[in-house]
């Protein structure tokens, strides 16, 4: 990681203001930034991070601060830039992920990809129904059906597309993303925004269920 390049593909030209303020935020726009990560530099801007996030970057068990260990640095990147730009509301992080706070897309970079190293927390909180239990097994077909084509089949997402790994996550964390985007507090990709729209509260919780349980290690 230390060689290589991290690319953020920003996809909204509200973000695109942020270099040229004469573009109008009318219409999705790709941009591709490539930057090579400082770790040492991302590990000492990620002290601020660990307030909350914890030192190994493991998150809370109740949900509150996901874990954001081993995840894929351009999730980690578009989630910071979408949470500075306003498309993702998160009063907790807005003021954390300002320029004048953390520092501009060579900072970001460095710290995303820190985190990227540090290993998963083997035991994340894991949802209520163990596996064998009817829940567990409909949780699977659930997510094999609507879920893995993206997030992968044991939950490891794709870093090229910036589809988050799940592994590791704790169930709480993702249960409580499912119902703000089933709300209409949080807004996703429209493919995953349909997809949660079109089921059940009881079954997006089954499928997060299921995710709590992918092994870290595969």
């Amino acid at each position: 990681m230390s060689t290589a390049k991290i690319t953020a593909r920003l996809l909204r030209a509200g973000l695109l203001c942020l270099v040229a303020s004469s573009v109008m935020a009318v219409e999705k726009i790709s941009i591709q930034l490539d930057f090579t990560p400082d770790l040492e530099a991302g590990k000492t801007t990620f002290e601020v991070c660990a307030r909350c996030h914890l030192p190994e970057a493991w998150g809370n068990v109740d949900g509150t601060y996901p874990q954001l260990a081993g995840q894929h640095v351009n999730v980690l990147i578009k989630q910071l830039l979408d949470i500075r730009n306003g498309t993702r509301h998160s009063s907790l992080m807005f003021p954390f992920v300002q320029q004048r706070t953390i520092g501009g897309y060579q900072e970001l970079s460095n710290v995303v990809g820190y985190i990227s190293t540090l290993p998963m927390n083997p035991n994340p909180s894991r949802g209520p129904w163990k596996k064998g239990t009817s829940e567990y097994q409909q949780g699977k077909k659930i997510y094999q059906k609507y879920c893995s084509s993206c997030h992968g089949d044991n939950g490891e997402g794709s870093n090229e597309l910036a589809y988050p790994r799940l592994q590791g996550q704790h169930f709480q964390y993702m249960r409580r993303q499912l119902e703000s985007v089933k709300s209409g507090l949080r807004v996703v990709h429209p493919g995953m925004q349909a997809v949660i729209e079109n089921l059940e509260l009881e079954q997006l919780e089954q499928a997060a269920n299921y995710a709590s349980y992918f092994d870290v290690s595969e």
